[in-house]
């Protein structure tokens, strides 16, 4: 066992490692329980009694060099990672600035944050979807141009069945849709995400952008529960001498339905280039929640009634912040984004 010990010490102090995967490999091989020097160790019993000091005392010198030679391994292979950890040549110089929220992010936030302290709790869902969460739900006819790929992203079709068609989500009234399967009344949510739609990209359009929706369904709802809840939201979106005007409109989900308007918050509702001369700025579409949706939905109209909104970030932000090109939200120029230190 002598001559066992005597040519390990000497393979110990000749042990390298490339990386720490071979360094790991060596501590497993000489130190772990089924390891070299335990298998030794475990055989140390049948050492005749007069050798036992002779052979106990190589082995420990034996077990000592072994980490102290692992250990110098791995400090090493540690030293070199902190020497090289600031060559990262792609890297930005000195100094490094601080980020900032996107505005997008910001007004979402905001948005959010009022909702929230009027009772509304946030929903969510895929942004791939099918027609039958997005379209057939919401009551779309089946020949409403939104299901035509001229408007909407198809990414599978279903010739058999056009409710399993896939495509890209072109409004979060899919999620509504989703929550009403699995909830029921009171709910109160509020529904932000990413949307698609089929259109060309311009300062004033895009492919996607970003929505808010919100539904409250409950027993008794109202239209005027409806223009109060949102009067608050102008109010604390864009300052307490808000107006606000509801125009009729129609969508196949709600009715009925509106447009709603601010006054304009730059010239006070005295007209201006930025509002056309009207005083009024159109920030969002709301109504009371058709009764085939709620039935299609599982929610029993005859009980129940509900109402629903929905805005563009986008077109929130712009009135907040003035930005003249949509495309500017998604360019990722660190110019655009440093404007916006102040509101963060």
């Amino acid at each position: 066992m002598l001559t066992k010990i005597e040519e390990l010490l000497q393979e110990v102090d000749q042990l390298t490692a490339q990386n720490a995967d071979e360094l790991e490999a060596l501590r497993i091989k000489y130190l772990s329980k089924k390891g070299i020097i335990n298998a030794l160790m475990a055989d140390f019993r049948n050492v005749p009694a007069d050798q036992k000091k002779q052979v106990g005392m190589k082995l420990n010198e034996l077990k000592n060099r072994t980490q102290e030679r692992i250990a110098a391994l791995k400090e090493t292979f540690e030293n070199q990672d902190a020497d090289m950890s600031d060559l990262d040549l792609t890297r930005t110089a000195y100094p490094i600035k601080l980020g900032t929220r996107h505005p997008l992010n910001i007004v979402r936030n905001q948005i959010i944050d009022i909702f929230s302290r009027l009772g509304f709790t946030i929903a969510d869902g895929p942004e791939v979807e099918d027609d039958l969460h997005v379209f057939t739900k919401m009551n779309f006819a089946p020949d409403h141009p939104a299901r035509d790929m001229q408007d909407t992203f198809f990414v599978e079709t279903n010739p058999d069945d056009v409710t399993k068609n896939i495509i890209l989500r072109t409004h979060t009234s899919s999620v509504q849709a989703r929550t009403m399967e699995v909830t029921q009344p009171p709910i109160r949510v509020i529904c932000p995400g990413r949307v698609y739609r089929n259109e060309a990209i311009s300062y004033r359009a895009h492919c996607f952008f970003h929505q808010v929706e919100g539904l409250y369904v409950d027993k008794n709802v109202s239209f005027t529960d409806l223009k109060q809840v949102l009067l608050q939201f102008a109010q604390e979106m864009f300052g307490p001498e808000t107006k606000i005007r509801l125009r009729p409109s129609y969508f196949p989900f709600t009715e009925p339905s509106a447009e709603m308007d601010i006054s304009c918050h730059i010239c006070g509702g005295e007209g201006c280039p930025f509002c056309k001369y009207t005083g009024w700025v159109e920030i969002l579409g709301c109504g009371m929640v058709d009764p085939a949706v709620l039935d299609a939905c599982g929610i029993d109209s005859k009980v129940y009634s509900g109402y629903a909104f929905g805005m563009g970030v986008e077109r929130i932000t712009n009135l907040k912040y003035k930005v003249k090109d949509l495309r500017m939200f998604s360019e990722n120029d660190t110019r655009f984004l440093e404007e916006f230190e102040a509101a963060n």
